[in-house]
């Protein structure tokens, strides 16, 4: 009887270490991926350092700002549309993204595109000149 005692009180402590080591991997995991993510939102790095491509993009009337990141993801000028989607909600230009073609390289961050594509007309030929 004690012996069942003493190896079923082991058992019961080898599964509180075990669960507490998977719960702790967990929440270091999450909270580096969070750390991380939370991070991009305000320091992500151009796609290509120097000049970069230049890409054409048309953005129309009823276009959201998650529309507009799948957009810029798909032609490789974003790594990540969600990214992007919450960048332009916290961004100064938020719900300010304007209908038209732009051209945007892939040296911009996010926030430069935004600032290209929430620019009022004026401001883009005072930019030009």
């Amino acid at each position: 009887m004690n012996i069942k005692y003493i190896i079923g009180s082991i058992v019961e402590m080898v599964i509180k270490i075990v669960v507490f080591i998977f719960i702790a991997m967990f929440v270091i995991r999450t909270a580096t991926a969070a750390y991380d993510y939370g991070f991009r939102v305000f320091a992500e790095k151009p796609m290509d350092v120097g000049e970069g491509r230049t890409i054409s993009v048309s953005i129309g009337n009823a276009d959201s700002a998650k529309e507009v990141g799948e957009m810029l993801q798909e032609r490789g000028l974003i790594r990540d549309a969600t990214l992007f989607r919450i960048q332009e909600l916290l961004s100064e230009n938020h719900g300010k993204i304007r209908p038209g073609i732009y051209d945007l390289t892939t040296a911009m961050t996010a926030q430069e595109m935004l600032e290209v594509i929430a620019a009022k007309p004026d401001e883009e030929e005072e930019n030009k000149e």
